[in-house]
């Protein structure tokens, strides 16, 4: 089976979901939960027994990447991510410099617990500062301050060699020139890491439920949101930051090596409410999902020995079309000689047309998209597929 060493050429990774938040932000739709009392010993059971019976499926695999998401990560106790990295290093050996990534909000009580998070193996720090400007902040429902991100920034600074922040631009009343200055700032603070996100309104989220009653306004046109792409790709290069992804831009080197397990079509764990993951086996590539609820997830853990609720192998086909889909996201772009050994060719004709459209290039047996593919690179996948 052609992916089950997916491992081996794109990488093996580990994703916890945490899915508590202080608060719901109100353009998320992840799976997080806001809860009055958390029983962080009864989790830290929980993901222990879930890192066991994955750990059993999956042996001789050697972990590059752990990756704590949520919800806010950094509500964890630090001896629960303490007691994780401990039985993640008993469990699986790790390369010698593995990426352990904690996403975090820089509230002043979750910064104090940075230097403990450090301590406890996390290598790396995931910001998320959407803003720097105090007004948006509130729009976007975030409980920190700017001044309060510049703190927690610093600080995250002393303790951790690789850190990384989110921004979120094309926001309500947002302007070219002031994106321009905002990001500006943004890159003289960065250290080797910045995602930059273009504000999206999703169904069933608070912003959605305006937007559709017509109460979300001043959001910027298309052609002003298109414009704040190209100057974010413009002012990244030129300070060293360049994209690597649709959305993500790092020092060469210091692009996240957990992203890109799944956006070359590696292997990965994915353990609690919510996660999802990707395995190859010698039957096919299994895509696993867990229980949302995270009362009813911890509820089946303790009875059952297990979080997950579906298990599927994917066809050929599919796992061609997701791993095409993952990796043209990327500034390297999609090996065609691997498709094929999915038994999946792209048409030559639809390939020529969006060259000579200047969407895409291929070199080598590698398919990227041009700056101009990937402001329409959904378009660009459909089309790709139909072949």
């Amino acid at each position: 089976m052609a992916e089950l060493k997916t491992w081996q050429e794109a990488g093996f990774g580990l994703y916890l979901h945490w899915p508590f938040c202080a608060a719901k932000c109100p353009y998320c739709d992840f799976n997080s939960h806001v809860a009055a009392t958390i029983d962080q010993s009864a989790w830290t059971a929980a993901y222990l027994s879930e890192l066991r019976r994955t750990a059993a499926e999956t042996p001789g695999r050697i972990l590059s990447t752990v990756f704590f998401g949520g919800g806010t990560p950094s509500l964890m106790a630090p001896e629960t991510v303490a007691a994780i990295l401990d039985e993640v290093r008993r469990l699986w050996p790790m390369v010698n410099d593995p990426e352990i990534t904690l996403e975090a909000n820089p509230t002043s009580v979750e910064a104090g617990r940075f230097a403990h998070y450090a301590q406890a193996g996390v290598t790396r720090l995931s910001m998320g500062v959407q803003s720097l400007h105090d007004d948006d902040l509130r729009r976007l429902g975030r409980l920190h301050s700017a001044a309060d991100a510049r703190k927690a920034f610093d600080i995250a600074r002393r303790n951790f060699s690789r850190v990384s922040f989110d921004l979120i631009y094309a926001r309500q009343g947002q302007t070219l020139d002031m994106w321009r200055a905002e990001l500006k700032e943004a890159l003289y603070m960065a250290v080797d890491h910045l995602s930059l996100y273009q504000l999206t309104i999703e169904p069933g989220t608070a912003f959605g439920d305006r937007f559709a009653a017509g109460r979300l306004r001043d959001l910027p046109e298309d052609d002003v949101a298109a414009d704040m792409y190209d100057a974010t790709q413009e002012i990244c290069d030129a300070a060293g930051l360049p994209a690597y992804e649709v959305s993500n831009h790092a020092r060469p080197g210091s692009e996240s090596r957990h992203n890109l397990i799944y956006w070359r079509g590696g292997d990965w764990i994915g353990i609690g409410p919510g996660a999802h993951g990707r395995l190859g086996h010698s039957d096919g590539r299994h895509a696993t999902e867990t229980e949302l609820a995270p009362g009813r997830w911890l509820g089946m853990v303790n009875k059952t020995g297990s979080g997950e609720t579906a298990r599927s192998v994917l066809t050929p086909t599919e796992t061609a079309e997701e791993y095409l889909m993952m990796s043209l996201r990327l500034d390297e772009g999609t090996d065609l000689r691997r498709l094929e050994r999915l038994g999946h060719r792209l048409d030559r004709d639809i390939l020529d047309d969006l060259e000579q459209m200047e969407m895409i290039r291929v070199e080598n047996h590698i398919l990227c998209c041009t700056q101009s593919g990937r402001l329409v690179l959904n378009e660009l996948l459909r089309r790709l597929m139909v072949g």
